[in-house]
């Protein structure tokens, strides 16, 4: 029998190789200190763009006037939450896909899980989520939606609908989530993002435990 983990470690790898978002800013590391005889570290300088590997959205990021990464409220970044397969259900995921998972007991956070692996390279066909899916989770109480890939969105979107409409319902969003070794089933979250005071975005460690019995 294969025991259960006690964590699951739901997080992206970030490094030179992780994919970027067309036009984001790649991670990049240089070494600004190095172990020697004169001197006793490593340090090292790294820049990215937020939305390199597993993270969160902060309002800002889709409304000129919202609060940064820093400021929003963490709550909805720790506690119980739903992992949901959708597996090869795209390019958008549609309430249908979602439904055998509802139940009256739904947690108010949700991760959907539409990859049977992540992938290594940009996925320029990745899955998004329906509005329509979006307000049925907001309805049902859901304070935070997670997925797997690296938009809400279709990649191509201009008018980014999913996005718009979790500004407009006062969700939050964990995207690029790695949900491949996690069965469906309720969890603890915790996906904590950084106190960024002035990014639109923040990569996050994010993990899954058991629930308390």
């Amino acid at each position: 029998m294969t025991a259960t983990p006690l964590i699951w470690d739901i997080s992206a790898p970030v490094h030179s190789a992780s994919p970027a978002y067309p036009g984001d800013a790649p991670y990049q590391q240089r070494w600004t200190a190095r172990i020697s005889a004169d001197c006793p570290v490593n340090v090292g300088a790294i820049s990215l763009s937020p939305h390199l590997g597993t993270h969160a959205d902060a309002p800002l990021h889709y409304d000129a006037s919202g609060p940064s990464m820093g400021a929003v409220d963490l709550q909805p970044y720790i506690g119980p939450c739903r992992v949901i397969h959708a597996i090869g259900c795209g390019p958008l995921i549609a309430w249908q896909h979602l439904q055998h998972a509802i139940t009256p007991d739904l947690p108010p956070r949700v991760l959907v899980r539409t990859y049977a692996q992540a992938p290594q390279q940009w996925d320029e066909h990745l899955s998004g989520i329906t509005t329509d899916a979006i307000a049925r989770l907001a309805d049902l109480g859901v304070q935070l939606i997670g997925i797997d890939t690296a938009s809400m969105d279709p990649a191509g979107s201009t008018t980014l609908d999913s996005h718009m409409l979790v500004r407009a319902r006062g969700l939050r969003i964990l995207e690029n989530l790695v949900l491949d070794a996690v069965p469906e089933g309720d969890y603890e979250l915790i996906a904590l993002p950084l106190k960024l005071m002035e990014a639109e975005a923040s990569p996050v460690r994010a993990i899954l435990r058991p629930l308390a019995a």
